[in-house]
């Protein structure tokens, strides 16, 4: 639960980079301009799990896994579960 918190509290901390961006399009075949927001309202979700695992947090909600780096909140993938 306090990683959850964690996260959330840091929630504007999160970003990603032009590759990660593409992956994350590519992966959940969304056509979104803004990706990060995109993966805020997920991770804001009332039902999204929210665990740490080693150095990432893993954000599952509805059909999407989302990866964020722990330690500088890099979006680092997101994937659609099945």
């Amino acid at each position: 639960m306090e990683d959850k918190k964690t996260l959330l509290d840091n929630i504007n901390k999160l970003h990603t980079t032009e590759m990660g961006v593409d992956r994350i399009k590519r992966n959940l075949k969304i056509n979104t301009v803004d990706v990060v927001e995109y993966c805020k309202d997920k991770i804001l979700d009332s039902d999204c799990h929210i665990y740490k695992q080693g150095k990432n947090w893993y954000c599952e909600t509805g059909s999407v896994k989302i990866t964020v780096n722990s330690y500088s909140y890099t979006i680092i993938t997101a994937h659609l579960c099945k």
